[in-house]
């Protein structure tokens, strides 16, 4: 006899177990199905963004930069370091813990607030009375009917045409957090987010690390003045960044791969590498949902269409994160998982898409919400510009990192804030002052007159708005 909830969540990736946590927290009988594995068989909730997207990617990035630290900067402290090496497999081996953790955090999560764990696949087998018919494959297999289901399926690493991921040579975002030793050339098709930090993971280890970009501007989504920055300080670091290329034909064998492309300058080329780590975005997973049969409509892209509020075209058929338009952003998922559940429960949830902070968490981090300098111009919208450098900041400078700036922008006539871009330490963390700010519709103004913490790299964000006046004191 089928299982009845009111709610089942397809998916547990940030924004179908948070959507999941929610419903439950509103009183809602809940059931969430997921089919990730770990390297036991057993469960792994979380989806992309804990198993081989985000939590991973940062657990690497953070143990890179302790060797780089330890290898080019800890002298200046007084700190010698000798004969540094680094252990692969033990630095891989730290970030599986870390994905872990946050996996039975998850199931934690779930027992606590009553929600029914299925671990599986999920698919739709029809309408019937009391709501939708789930089918869940897994070890064993069990027949739910939901009154409302969430589809939260999230995405898939999108591969080259005619190149597989064979997760040896040829890497998606999961083989490129799992490569056993440090590549001596390793290449990257694509200069986004995914493709800048696993550039930097590898570099920092001592891979020579090359970075080939279809598009000719870098950056493109980020503030020129920022994407410009960033450029200079990579590119200083060791990353090889190559814009404007085409990418022609690509011969992987058990031991090489090698890219031909075209230039910026139309010239033919070749790049001879040990890995290849592909990362030229992510496509909608729908793959076994059963869409068809059910009327469950796609876009031409291959996403699963919804209104404004998350609804598809089904009656209390809901879809979220990565499988719906919008930025690919765990934490846009999230949002969207408790603003649907709260719909579910009656109550009026609320996704604004104008405050979701993008983060990419390079050294030195980059992290901006709202509008660019470039957007505003094109729109012919009157702003003001204030920007303050690390540099004269004094905690940036105790910290030995004063590279990049704050910069905001605000309404020319009403001062609001229309825009915030960081370039800098820890920018990931300061940006949150930024989306509070521009939530409560704040001024410039504002976050000059409020009293921030001395030293604190935070005193950049007020000295930024300050200089949207003029008015800066320390620079």
């Amino acid at each position: 006899m089928a299982k009845q909830f009111d709610v089942v969540v397809i998916g547990a990736g940030p924004g179908g177990y948070i959507a999941a946590i929610r419903a439950a927290q509103l009183g809602l009988s809940v059931a969430c199905i997921d089919a990730w594995k770990n390297a036991k068989g057993g469960p792994a909730p979380g989806g992309t963004c804990t198993n081989v997207g985000c939590i991973p990617s940062k657990a690497l990035l953070q143990s890179s930069e302790h060797f780089e630290q330890a290898g080019h900067h800890f002298a200046e402290h007084g700190i010698e370091v000798k004969g540094l090496s680094v252990d692969v497999a033990r630095l891989i081996a730290r970030k599986d813990t870390v994905v872990k953790q946050n996996n039975d955090g998850i199931l934690f999560l779930f027992k606590k607030n009553k929600v029914t764990f299925f671990h599986g696949t999920a698919a739709f087998t029809g309408q019937v009375d009391g709501g939708w018919a789930i089918k869940v494959a897994g070890a064993a297999e069990e027949e739910l009917v939901a009154k409302h289901v969430i589809v939260a399926t999230g995405s898939n690493p999108r591969a080259l045409p005619g190149l597989p991921f064979d997760e040896k040579q040829v890497l998606s975002n999961d083989g490129a957090l799992a490569i056993g030793a440090v590549p001596k050339r390793l290449g990257v098709i694509g200069a986004g987010v995914i493709g800048l930090e696993m550039g930097s993971v590898w570099r920092r280890l001592g891979a020579d690390v090359t970075i080939l970009e279809a598009l000719p501007a870098f950056l493109g989504a980020a503030d020129e003045q920022v994407a410009k920055e960033a450029h200079k300080v990579l590119t200083k670091q060791g990353l090889k960044i190559q814009l404007g290329v085409k990418i022609g034909e690509v011969k992987a064998t058990a031991k090489a791969v090698t890219v031909n492309y075209t230039d910026a300058a139309g010239a033919a080329q070749s790049l001879a590498v040990d890995k290849l780590i592909v990362s030229i975005g992510r496509v909608p997973n729908t793959q076994g949902l059963n869409a068809e049969a059910v009327g469950l409509k796609l876009d031409e892209r291959g996403f699963v269409t919804v209104d404004a509020e998350c609804r598809t075209g089904l009656p209390n058929v809901w879809a979220i994160g990565d499988v719906v338009r919008g930025p690919m952003l765990a934490h846009k998922a999230e949002e969207e998982g408790v603003a649907v559940a709260e719909r579910i429960a009656g109550q009026h949830g609320h996704v604004n898409f104008n405050t979701i902070p993008w983060v990419i968490y390079t050294s030195p981090e980059i992290a901006w919400v709202g509008q660019t300098e470039q957007a505003l111009k094109a729109e012919g919208r009157a702003y003001k510009a204030g920007s303050f450098p690390f540099l004269a900041n004094g905690r940036a400078r105790a910290l030995g990192d004063t590279t990049g700036f704050v910069k905001v922008l605000a309404d020319a006539k009403t001062d609001e804030i229309l825009g915030v871009h960081i370039i800098g330490p820890q920018a990931s963390e300061m940006i949150a002052e930024a989306v509070v700010a521009m939530e409560f519709r704040a001024a410039s103004e504002d976050i000059g007159r409020i009293c921030h913490a001395h030293p604190s790299l935070s005193e950049a964000v007020k000295e930024a708005a300050l200089a949207v006046d003029k008015r800066a004191l320390n620079f």
